[in-house]
């Protein structure tokens, strides 16, 4: 595996390559809010994704690489995100068809950056559906974050997962497994749902 450090309008990001022998494409993921790339679904989903011929890169987004845990804010994590992808896709994943995603936050961050990232594919781990109640406001739904995405799209969720379970759509493939938002419980069958998908994508 090789580290890369890539400059964001937000300060430097960091790559972790996991090269398939004679790539097909290649899959980009962030981690989520308060984790990560090491949270067992992105593990899960590397091997699945590297078993399928495709290489992978885990993101670190500028606030994780500088020691922080909150997110910067959503305009900061979109410019960083591009930026890295457009990075990658000149340098050390150039030629391949591009497939992007994340657990959580940085599915979301996925889903908004589509016209700027112009992937092929969305992978969502772990996709938080309806934010936590605050005061006594209804949670606004993010489904129109993934009825946005035009291209093939995979959402993994746990079937206890606290914020809801997206409905599948037109090219919204949508697996269910064990387990709550932590996507902790399952691996192999995340790897089996992100392996049969992938298997799918014509790219």
């Amino acid at each position: 595996m090789d580290r890369v450090k890539i400059d964001t309008p937000t300060g430097p990001a960091r790559a972790h390559l996991h090269p398939a022998d004679q790539p097909k494409g290649a899959l980009v993921l962030m981690h989520g809010a308060g984790a990560g790339i090491d949270g067992p679904d992105l593990v899960a989903a590397t091997d699945a994704a590297v078993g399928e011929a495709f290489s992978v890169a885990l993101v670190e987004q500028p606030y994780r690489v500088a020691g922080k845990r909150a997110p910067a804010p959503a305009k900061r994590l979109d410019e960083a995100w591009i930026a890295v992808v457009e990075h990658l896709r000149a340098n050390e994943l150039s030629s391949l068809p591009l497939v992007v995603g994340g657990r959580s936050l940085g599915a979301r961050v996925a889903c908004r950056t589509l016209p700027e990232t112009d992937a092929a594919a969305v992978l969502c781990l772990a996709f938080p559906l309806l934010p936590p109640r605050r005061g006594d406001k209804p949670p606004v739904s993010r489904l129109p974050e993934l009825e946005a995405v035009e291209v093939p799209i995979l959402v993994v969720q746990g079937e206890n997962d606290r914020f809801g379970m997206p409905p599948e759509g037109a090219k919204r493939k949508v697996v269910k497994v064990q387990g709550d938002h932590g996507l902790k419980k399952d691996p192999d069958a995340i790897a089996a749902a992100v392996r049969d998908w992938l298997a799918t994508l014509r790219v």
